[in-house]
């Protein structure tokens, strides 16, 4: 019965889209996950642009680029680090380096350009809170993202484990696996939708959107974890999971707050 339920499933996924994907233009190889991460960035900053035109921003134009040169620095640390954990290697090899330069992670990205953020709002003495803006621009930069990261199948570390489910899709390695980016883009649609919605229907402080974008995120990347082929450290968390720790820590006032609220 598996072997027959993976016959069918990976024929159809042959026959809808060759994963991994890697298409050729004039002979050469084009990195379809490169693009997309590039065309992300693109897309994502002229989103945040058009919405900074359309509202009432208290935060100084000046202020303002510090605030996202502190987040772009933030997040390169972050993913650069937390992508090193990630995928750990004791060997220093010339390899392993290439390895290590170009190994990065979206959590630490997120969270690094936060810690970036606050150091410097503190900088420049800028007070008021500033994430609000990004949040839109962000999902649908991590959206474009995780198609490029899907259409990579095992050759980004972001599949799934080995599945006998009927989600379960041949990524590239003839091993049905849990399709987990595609598992992220449906929950960032429905996070999209519901944080429009909040937006809309509740009076918010300033940066409450922010703070909700980031506590259900990263409850999302916490739980999905379980269900991908990682490195387990303490208590049987990944590095990502105990990041997704520190983020509910760091937002711990906020958290409590609002299920008192709800009590």
């Amino acid at each position: 019965m598996k072997v027959c339920l993976f016959s069918i499933q990976s024929n159809l996924n042959n026959y809808i889209l060759q994963i991994p994907f890697e298409p050729t233009l004039f002979g050469y190889n084009i990195n379809i996950h490169l693009v997309l991460e590039y065309l992300a960035f693109f897309l994502a900053f002229r989103y945040y642009v058009f919405l900074r035109k359309r509202s009432n921003d208290v935060i100084s134009g000046s202020n303002r680029l510090s605030i996202i040169l502190g987040a772009a620095i933030g997040a390169l640390l972050g993913s650069r680090i937390i992508g090193l954990l990630e995928n750990p290697f004791v060997e220093w090899s010339q390899a392993n380096l290439i390895n290590l330069l170009n190994t990065k992670t979206i959590m630490g990205g997120l969270f690094g350009g936060l810690l970036g953020v606050e150091l410097a709002k503190k900088q420049i003495g800028e007070k008021q809170s500033s994430g609000d803006l990004f949040v839109f621009p962000i999902i649908l930069g991590i959206f474009i993202g995780r198609i490029g990261c899907f259409l990579l199948g095992v050759k980004e570390f972001t599949y799934g484990s080995e599945t006998t489910s009927i989600f379960g899709m041949n990524l590239g390695d003839d091993v049905l696996r849990h399709p987990t980016s595609l598992y992220e883009l449906v929950f960032l649609v429905i996070l999209f939708i519901s944080l429009k919605h909040i937006q809309k229907n509740s009076t918010l402080k300033n940066g409450a959107l922010f703070k909700w974008f980031m506590i259900l995120y990263f409850g999302f990347r916490f739980f999905i974890e379980f269900i991908k082929p990682n490195v387990f450290y303490i208590l049987g968390l990944s590095s990502i999971q105990i990041l997704c720790v520190i983020c509910w820590l760091y937002y711990y006032k906020f958290i409590f707050q609002k299920l008192n609220n709800a009590s």
